[in-house]
């Protein structure tokens, strides 16, 4: 599905297709080493193409302008106890830095917003690093606002391993 947005027919959103894959993570690898995290990129195409397409872990939107690559939006569902209803997780935003200025960023978020009135869903949030000082304002602007009182806990690797290994012992117990 094309979609055409803001009047200008320079500008496309897609919804990705599985021979996007390499696209999705070379616009990861590109993110990755803009907030200097290119080291803990693990991902390949085979991980991505069986999570997005095969198993529907994620959407991605793809932004092409004068049909090149621009920009890309990966989210996919949450839901709210409080709200009783799903909602929209973006995960990663991105345009690349000589696509930066023409709006595209707003375009994709202003999409998912409509994506998410469309679905029925009860919010779109997301999360920004503490230093993207540039991101903040940008979505302030917009009319978001952070969760000060939240702060993001994560298990993974050894740690996550060691933990689950609780519940194993749980079951041997019995």
């Amino acid at each position: 599905m094309n979609l055409i947005v803001s009047g200008d027919e320079n500008l496309i959103l897609r919804h990705s297709e599985r021979n996007d894959t390499a696209l999705i993570l070379w616009f990861i690898k590109e993110l990755a080493t803009y907030e200097g995290e290119l080291d803990q990129v693990i991902a390949t195409e085979e991980t991505l193409e069986k999570s997005l397409f095969e198993q529907n872990g994620a959407e991605v939107i793809i932004a092409e302008y004068e049909s090149k690559p621009a920009g890309f939006a990966l989210f996919h569902q949450n839901f709210s106890t409080f709200l009783g209803r799903q909602g929209i997780h973006l995960v990663d935003l991105y345009v690349i830095p000589e696509m930066r200025g023409k709006g595209i960023g707003k375009i994709i978020l202003s999409y998912l917003s409509n994506l998410t009135i469309e679905r029925d869903f009860g919010r779109l949030e997301w999360w920004v690093h503490d230093w993207n000082i540039s991101a903040k304002r940008f979505y302030e602007k917009l009319g978001a606002f952070p969760l000060e009182e939240l702060k993001i806990y994560r298990l993974c690797g050894e740690e996550l391993n060691n933990f689950s290994q609780e519940y194993k012992n749980i079951l041997e117990a019995e």
